[in-house]
């Protein structure tokens, strides 16, 4: 699949300046060589997904296998099947892209990201398998550069927190897809209880960049309806979710993380997930 600027529905593609600390610092890790952080983020930049949490052993093969779970979980939510066209959004380093390369064939795989140095690690890392084609271009997700009707299932794994408006991007999801076409994608929602302090502690500088979580369950139900969605999957993941904490933490220990924002933050995201006002969902919506 080729990007196109020609579709009459589509908006003029703005690129917003990418911010995202995170992936600053990862990506120095990984030019160093650092092996464990290879392993842990290297393909995927994700939460993971433990069936069953308290068998997590927490070593660096347990949580490279969580976050192949996690995009399978998402890749699920989408109804991934062989001879589809698929489209990543947000796809980092292309660990998902990557995920449905090895499972299955006769896939068109496209990845799609604002930050074109993860694109130059996803060309470099992820090659088609001989039945498989596979492409990445930068872009703008909330204006994606592909006609209409061009794709079977958009994803969207852990990254729309950071899209510029969820509404947009869902009137845009709508318009590449084909009709029966699905949008699967994870994200932290917040409790109605969460809510009102998400409006006071938005911080487009925090280490992990401008995370807007002033979203909630409910909130997803009426924007699948103004867009003409039908939301067929909502899994509360959040227990799921938690050894993830655990094994960051060792990890940043291991190697000396100092940074009091990324210690602290991830601490708050920690503590409120556990008190269920921070809540990690995976959503499957179908195009009418």
């Amino acid at each position: 699949m080729k990007p196109s600027a020609n579709s009459d529905t589509q908006q003029p593609s703005t690129t917003p300046s990418v911010n995202l600390p995170y992936f600053d610092f990862l990506l120095t890790l990984l030019k160093d060589g650092n092996d464990a952080v290879t392993k842990s983020f290297g393909k995927h930049v994700h939460w993971g997904y433990w069936e069953n949490p308290t068998t997590a052993t927490l070593s660096t093969e347990d949580f490279a296998l969580a976050t192949e779970n996690l995009s399978q979980q998402v890749c699920s939510a989408g109804h991934i099947t062989h001879g589809l066209q698929v489209l990543d959004v947000g796809c980092g380093f292309g660990g998902t892209v990557a995920h449905i390369n090895d499972r299955f064939i006769r896939m068109d795989l496209v990845g799609l990201n604002l930050d074109e140095r993860q694109l130059e690690r996803a060309r470099a890392t992820v090659t088609a398998h001989p039945q498989n084609t596979l492409s990445f271009h930068q872009g703008n997700a909330c204006a994606l550069p592909f006609p209409d009707n061009s794709f079977d299932v958009v994803l969207a794994v852990e990254c729309i927190f950071h899209f510029p408006d969820r509404h947009r991007f869902f009137q845009e999801a709508y318009r590449v897809l084909k009709p029966g076409g699905y949008l699967a994608l994870s994200d932290f929602v917040s409790s109605t209880t969460l809510y009102p302090l998400t409006k006071v502690t938005h911080n487009p500088w925090s280490f992990y960049g401008g995370c807007n979580l002033q979203f909630r369950h409910s909130d997803y139900q009426h924007l699948a309806q103004d867009t003409h969605f039908s939301l067929e999957i909502a899994n509360n993941i959040t227990l799921n979710t938690l050894p993830t904490y655990r094994y960051l933490r060792r990890l940043g220990q291991q190697h000396k993380v100092t940074r009091k924002s990324a210690i602290i933050e991830t601490l708050i995201v920690e503590l409120l997930s556990r008190l269920n006002l921070l809540r990690y969902y995976i959503y499957g919506f179908k195009k009418a």
